[in-house]
């Protein structure tokens, strides 16, 4: 993304799947926001319009270069989600194509794939690797291939003669990439660190990163693999009706970092005007402000700084108890409880949370128990949850039905709902139609 942007090319990111983390990278490197292209939580036809969306305008793409998730194949092992209309996404579970996997969204984009190979540990089996990859869904085009982390031109030398043995069936090789320690980024629990608690230096290292791809990677190789890619003409997105003019405060800043750019978008579109401000430094809310909304990201890392901002989670709780509607997802949530850690926090709702070493981690298919401040009872909501804290007790407004199960969660009134549930608007527009009306008429 940051070689295709330095070359003058207006590059559009995106990235598979639920992710917050990546795209913060991506947006910084092709300085525009980004999309997720998620077919479980949105369906594959609000995929499609949301990817061609970013082709349009003025100001449209040249090129979308779409970061994968885990491997080629992993998706959800459930067999559909949202998009179960379609009658593409319904049948058995396809480990082959799981739904929301890489190889889907490619298949769905009818995109090729230029599949980077990690060769820390290989050289004979590169060719091994590459095949298996290749025909085990002849479906996906692998139009490419990027070798990571070679060691020497040795190395270098072994693993395209590895790839090569297959002959004609081989895909081309578009270069390496030399292992260097200064390519290693630091990570946590979650993944990567965000890239809001990296800058200055994540601008440097973006930088490194695009320098080093326009001289170890043939670009001109790869842009011609995207130039291949099948012309697909798809509807305009649909977009929210306008439902007032409210003031919504985000919370962002280091502590907030996990907010869908698509989710903000759509807000917007249904007329609320996005306000963001910092928990950990800001100590009112902004000015006029009509509704809240608080999304994920690592509260307790930054638990003792939260809980000192005292005059803060003063107005948030005046505000809260006079009906604010208010829309707090994972470290939301957390911000809401009693506490974090030991560490008081705004105490709107009756629960503790403390970090675990066990992950939370999948899809989930919710259905609201009670009215809240996104649906009334019975409204069904699509996303996901991913963390290590747990909230004790853990609520009973949401019934969230995943492949381990169906489990009880999350705390909710007629102005709030609080959860680990992670949505993604897209394919629920109206979801932000009923907070935007409830911002609107508080």
């Amino acid at each position: 993304m940051k070689a295709l942007t330095a070359r003058g090319l207006k590059v559009s990111p995106a990235k598979v799947g639920p992710d917050y983390i990546d795209p913060g990278y991506h947006a910084l490197a092709c300085g525009r926001a980004g999309v997720n292209l998620d077919e479980w939580i949105c369906g594959r036809q609000s995929l499609l319009q949301s990817a061609g969306a970013r082709f349009t305008g003025t100001d449209g793409a040249d090129v979308m270069v779409v970061e994968g998730v885990m491997g080629m194949f992993d998706g959800a092992a459930e067999a559909s989600g949202p998009g179960n209309n379609d009658p593409a996404l319904l049948g058995d579970y396809d480990p082959r194509c799981s739904l929301g996997s890489t190889a889907s969204v490619a298949r769905s984009l009818r995109s090729p794939v230029v599949l980077v190979v990690d060769s820390r540990s290989l050289s004979s089996s590169a060719g091994a690797v590459v095949m298996g990859f290749s025909r085990f869904n002849p479906e996906i085009n692998i139009a490419g291939i990027v070798l990571n982390g070679v060691a020497s031109p040795n190395h270098d030398s072994e693993l395209r003669a590895s790839i090569s043995s297959l002959g004609r069936s081989a895909p081309p090789i578009l270069g390496s990439l030399p292992r260097d320690p200064s390519l290693s980024w630091r990570d946590r629990h979650l993944g990567l660190v965000p890239v809001a608690e990296r800058l200055p230096s994540a601008v440097d290292s973006l930088e490194m990163l695009g320098a080093a791809v326009e001289a170890h990677l043939d670009v001109d190789g790869i842009l011609a693999v995207a130039r291949r890619a099948e012309t697909l003409r798809v509807a305009t997105p649909p977009r929210p009706q306008f439902c007032g003019s409210p003031t919504v405060a985000v919370a962002s800043g280091k502590a907030f970092t996990f907010a869908y750019s698509e989710n903000l978008e759509i807000l917007a579109q249904a007329g609320a005007t996005i306000a963001p401000f910092d928990p950990l430094t800001d100590e009112a809310l902004p000015h006029g402000t009509d509704g809240l909304y608080l999304g994920g990201g690592f509260p307790e890392i930054y638990a003792p700084k939260l809980s000192s901002n005292t005059p803060l989670m003063r107005q948030i709780r005046a505000a809260f108890n006079e009906g604010m509607p208010t829309w707090a997802e994972c470290a939301g949530m957390m911000y809401l409880s009693s506490s974090v850690d030991g560490h008081p926090m705004c105490d709107l709702i009756p629960a503790e949370c403390t970090m675990s070493p066990t992950l939370t981690l999948g899809y989930r298919r919710a259905i609201s128990m009670t009215e809240n401040v996104l649906g009334p009872a019975g409204a069904v909501m699509w996303g996901h949850e991913f963390h290590y804290s747990r909230s004790s007790p853990p609520g009973s407004s949401l019934e969230l039905s995943g492949r381990q199960g169906t489990t009880s969660g999350g705390f909710a009134g007629a102005n709030f709902l609080a959860s680990y549930l992670h949505v993604l608007l897209p394919g629920s527009l109206q979801l932000a139609e009923r907070f935007v009306s409830a911002c609107a008429c508080r």
